[in-house]
């Protein structure tokens, strides 16, 4: 699968350097101030009458927060938290396994969870709702359903996709957070906060310019800023704007953010289809990246600054795409 610099996978090095970044509680967290605030009344609600948490559903964009949130989660009940993935979770005994070896009050953060085998999915909805499961003993004619009573724990689960989540998950979960992509002002607090972490000068003006480049997302937020700072390291530069637009320009980040790919697909839908309308499918497969890619990371930042728009014969390119690449409407 062909990647951009803003996609490429996370080596053991980024995840060290976000896990560095990620705040602790909620009052540490910036931005989604609407679900900040929900969150505290609903964990506050559950600590002054000694319960476990209602199950929280976490839905957006990548980048935007989600696994902090849970984390904070765990860290704001004083429970451990254990991670794992829809993915992972292939079948109903692998489910069993995480969910038999739970303790009291443990909060489970399933990230992608509407990846989940159907089976597990069908497990789940039975342990958030009464806390126990239904274990198949024996095979055959003489196999037996044995129930198993769980400790009571809280369920945090992360999508991208929420509209794959099947509605009897969905309805189990007591509290829906949609995260929003950040204003640039929001961005900025993160990448001032980042700066103090790692101790870097960054001067007046290159903050906002970085912010402005970031795609309403503080992962490539601070990704970018990491990729500054080794710019300005290697070429003894001081992080100001000039720097910025320089390192933004060698990694092929545009004045709007734009990446390698994103360009590439509006390339493709207005050189080759002639500006539409195509299905995602196809533009996914005439640029070589997955679907899933296209749709979940690409499509959606497109579509939020206008340079694409979603039809029901499929996606077209808007005036906005056209003037960005520079091609008059027609001329091709």
């Amino acid at each position: 699968m062909t990647q951009g610099p803003l996609d490429a996978q996370r080596n053991d090095g980024e995840l060290e350097f976000e896990s560095t970044l990620r705040p602790r509680l909620l009052d540490e967290f910036i931005g989604q101030e609407k679900v900040r605030e929900q969150l505290h009344l609903l964990l506050r609600a559950a600590e002054l009458q000694q319960r476990t948490p209602d199950h929280i559903l976490l839905a957006g964009p990548p980048g935007l927060g989600k696994t902090t949130l849970a984390m904070i989660v765990g860290q704001e009940t004083g429970q451990a938290l254990r991670l794992t993935s829809g993915p992972a979770l292939q079948n109903a005994g692998d489910l069993a396994a995480v969910l038999s070896s739970m303790v009291p009050g443990e909060v489970l953060f399933i990230d992608e969870i509407h990846r989940m085998a159907r089976t597990a999915e069908e497990m789940l909805y039975l342990a958030m709702e009464d806390f126990r499961i239904d274990i198949m003993v024996g095979k055959g004619a003489g196999a037996q359903s044995v129930p198993l009573e769980l400790a009571p724990f809280t369920v945090v689960g992360a999508t991208t996709r929420s509209g794959l989540l099947p509605a009897p998950l969905r309805d189990r979960f007591g509290f829906t957070a949609h995260l929003e992509f950040y204003a640039d002002n929001e961005l900025e607090r993160v990448l001032t906060r980042t700066a103090r972490l790692l101790d870097l000068d960054a001067q007046p003006g290159a903050l906002d310019v970085l912010a402005s480049r970031s795609r309403g997302t503080p992962r490539i937020a601070n990704r970018l800023l990491r990729r500054v700072r080794d710019y300005a390291l290697v070429h003894d530069r001081p992080i100001d704007d000039v720097a910025v637009g320089e390192a933004l320009a060698l990694y092929d980040v545009d004045d709007l953010g734009l990446d390698r790919l994103d360009r590439a697909v509006l390339d493709t839908l207005i050189r080759r289809f002639e500006g539409g309308p195509v299905g995602v499918r196809t533009l996914a497969v005439t640029v070589g990246e997955e679907a899933d890619t296209v749709e979940a990371v690409v499509e959606p930042f497109l579509v939020r600054t206008g340079l694409i728009a979603r039809t029901q014969r499929g996606r077209i390119a808007t005036p906005a795409a056209y003037e960005h690449l520079g091609v008059r409407p027609g001329a091709l």
